[in-house]
C-alpha cells in the first residue's frame, strides 16, 4: 500500500518547484500517496488567521509526512508565522540542514566543506511572545526548558552517530545570556559524557558564526538555538555556494515535515526560472526518514549527475562552470533523464539502514530544588520631567515596608539609582528591584544573604505604586533554587 503523505503547493515560486520535485518522485516510481493541501497567503487573507484550515490541519494530523513548499506570510496585520505555527504545533524539535560544497562544479570556496546545522525548532525568541510595555520599550521573551534543550542535544549527538560523523559544536551566547544560554551549554556538556567516540566543543556564537563563515571547512555537525541556527543555517548554505540547493527536516516524536530552507521568492514566481534543488533535496530527506533508502539514492545521485554535468538553474550558473543553463522544469527533467545513473566524479551516495528516524529518549530525571521567593522586579511606565532617575527612587523608597526594600533601580538594564551612571539617557521604561527587608546588603547593595518574601507582600506592595501614581506594566518574581540565585543581576549591581 503507498505511503500516503501530506502535501502543500505554497506559494511565490512553492508550486512551480514542488511540481518539479513530484514528477521526479513519479519517474523514479517512489510509492507514494499525495494528500495536498492549501495553505499560505491565500488562506490568511481568507480569513483563516493561522494561515491553514481545520480541515487541512486534519489532513496534516493523519499524516505523519509532510512535504511543503515555501510559503508568504502577509506583511503587517498581526499575521504569524506559519512555519512556527506548525512546527510548533507537531511537536517538531530539530530542524536539520545538511549543507556541504560542490565544487568545481558549483562556485564556492571551500571544497571540502560538509557540515551539518541542528537547530532547535520550538522555543527561543520563537515562541513570538512579545509586549509594547511603554511608549518607547518593547520585549520578546526569551524561553529556554531543560526537556526542550535535552531532546535537540540527544538528537545532534544521535545524528552524529548514526551518520558516522565525529565531531559537535555548541554554539550559544552564554557569557551574556547565563541562565537561558547557559543552560544550553550545560545541557550539551552533561549529554556529551554519554558520548566519548565523537568530539564536543562550545563556541560563541559571534566568533562561531565568522569562523562558520572564514573557515567551515572546520565544522561537522552544529546544535544551537533556534534564532542562531536559522541564521547560520544560510549562512552555511550561501558559503557552500546558494541557498537555493538546502533542503531541510523539521522532525519530531510522531511527525516529520521537510522543505526547502528558502522562502517562496515571489518577484520571480511564474517565470520558470526558480531552482527546485532545495525542495528535491528536502525529499531525499523526506525517503530516507521514511527507510525508502534505496529511492533516496536513487534520486539524490540522479541530481548530483545533473550538478556534474553542469546543468545548472541561473541561481548557481556560471559560464566558466556550467554547460546548459535551463529552467525549473528542464532540471527537473534533466533529473529524470538521469535516474539510474551514478556521478563519476563527486562521490555517489549509498543510503544504509541506518538512515531510518533516530529515536531519542530523556534521561532528566525531575528536579525537586528548593525554590523561595526572595524579591520582585516591577516594571514601570514613567516619563515624568527629565526622567530624573533619583527623583524616581525616592518615589520607590516611600513606598518600601517593614517587609520589603528597594535594592536598585535600572533602565535599559544599567543600574541608574542608587549611585548609578550618570550622564545616561534613560527610556520611560524601568525595573525596580525590591528584596526582603531582611536581607543582608553589602555597601555595593549586592545581596549576600537572601530571606524569604512572603508571596502577599507583592500586591501589597503594588497597591502602595499604584497610590504613589506609579504605573506598573509588569513583574518577575525573583526565586532562589536551592540557595542560587535564579535570575541575572543588573549591570552595575
Amino acid at each position: 500500500m503507498a505511503n500516503h503523505i501530506t502535501v502543500a503547493h505554497g506559494d511565490g515560486i512553492g508550486p512551480e518547484i514542488m511540481d518539479a520535485t513530484l514528477s521526479v518522485l513519479e519517474a523514479a516510481k517512489v510509492s507514494l500517496h499525495y494528500d495536498r493541501i492549501d495553505i499560505g497567503e491565500k488562506q490568511f487573507l481568507a480569513g483563516h488567521e493561522t494561515g491553514i484550515s481545520a480541515a487541512s490541519w486534519n489532513t496534516i494530523l493523519k499524516n505523519p509526512v509532510f512535504l511543503k513548499s515555501p510559503i508568504t506570510t502577509p506583511q503587517g496585520g498581526g499575521y504569524k508565522s506559519l512555519n512556527v505555527t506548525i512546527r510548533k504545533s507537531l511537536g517538531l524539535f530539530a530542524n536539520v540542514r545538511p549543507c556541504r560544497a560542490f565544487m568545481p562544479y558549483v562556485h564556492g570556496n571551500f571544497p571540502d566543506l560538509d557540515l551539518v546545522i541542528v537547530r532547535e525548532n520550538e522555543e527561543d525568541l520563537y515562541a513570538g511572545i512579545e509586549h509594547q510595555q511603554t511608549q518607547e520599550v518593547f520585549q520578546s521573551l526569551k524561553l529556554i526548558s531543560r526537556p526542550g534543550t535535552e531532546k535537540i542535544v540527544r538528537y545532534a549527538f544521535e545524528y552524529a552517530r548514526v551518520n558516522h560523523r565525529h565531531k559537535i559544536t555548541c554554539m550559544t551566547k552564554d557569557n551574556i545570556m547565563k541562565l537561558t544560554d547557559g543552560l544550553f551549554h550545560k545541557v550539551f556538556d552533561e549529554v556529551a559524557k554519554e558520548y566519548p567516540g565523537i568530539e564536543a566543543n562550545h563556541m560563541i556564537i559571534d566568533i562561531g558564526s565568522a569562523k562558520l563563515a572564514h573557515h567551515p571547512d572546520q565544522f561537522d555537525v552544529i546544535v544551537t538555538l533556534n534564532l542562531y541556527g536559522d541564521i547560520i543555517s544560510d549562512i552555511a548554505a550561501e558559503v557552500a555556494g546558494s541557498v537555493g540547493l538546502g533542503g531541510s527536516s523539521n522532525v519530531g516524536m510522531k511527525y516529520a515535515m521537510f522543505e526547502a530552507i528558502h522562502g517562496s521568492a515571489p518577484d520571480i514566481a511564474g517565470k520558470n526560472i526558480a531552482n527546485p534543488s532545495g525542495l528535491i533535496n528536502g525529499a531525499i530527506m523526506m525517503l530516507n526518514h521514511m527507510d525508502l533508502t534505496e529511492e533516496a539514492a536513487k534520486i539524490h545521485n540522479a541530481w548530483l549527475c545533473t550538478i556534474e554535468q553542469g546543468i545548472h538553474t541561473g541561481d548557481i550558473y556560471k559560464k566558466e562552470l556550467s554547460s546548459q543553463k535551463v529552467g525549473t522544469k528542464e532540471f527537473a527533467q534533466a533529473v529524470i533523464e538521469n535516474l539510474g545513473n551514478r556521478p563519476s566524479q563527486m562521490k555517489p551516495v549509498d543510503y544504509g539502514k541506518e538512515s531510518k528516524p533516530i529515536s531519542i529518549q530523556l534521561k532528566t530525571e525531575k528536579i525537586h530544588q528548593k525554590k523561595e521567593l526572595v524579591g520582585v522586579d516591577v516594571f514601570l511606565d514613567w516619563s515624568v520631567g527629565n526622567r530624573n532617575p533619583d527623583e524616581l527612587g525616592k518615589l520607590l523608597e516611600a513606598c518600601q515596608s517593614d517587609a520589603v526594600q528597594l535594592k536598585l533601580v535600572s533602565n535599559r538594564g544599567v543600574r541608574v539609582y542608587p549611585g548609578g551612571v550618570n550622564e545616561f539617557s534613560c527610556s520611560d521604561h524601568w525595573r525596580c528591584r525590591f528584596v526582603s527587608s531582611q536581607s543582608t546588603l553589602n555597601a555595593n547593595r549586592y545581596v549576600t544573604k537572601f530571606h524569604a518574601l512572603e508571596a502577599l507582600e507583592i500586591p501589597k506592595l503594588l497597591e502602595r505604586l499604584f497610590a504613589a501614581g506609579l504605573d506598573t506594566v509588569k513583574t518577575e518574581n525573583l526565586y532562589t533554587f536551592d540557595g542560587k540565585r535564579g535570575y541575572t543581576l543588573g549591570q552595575g549591581e
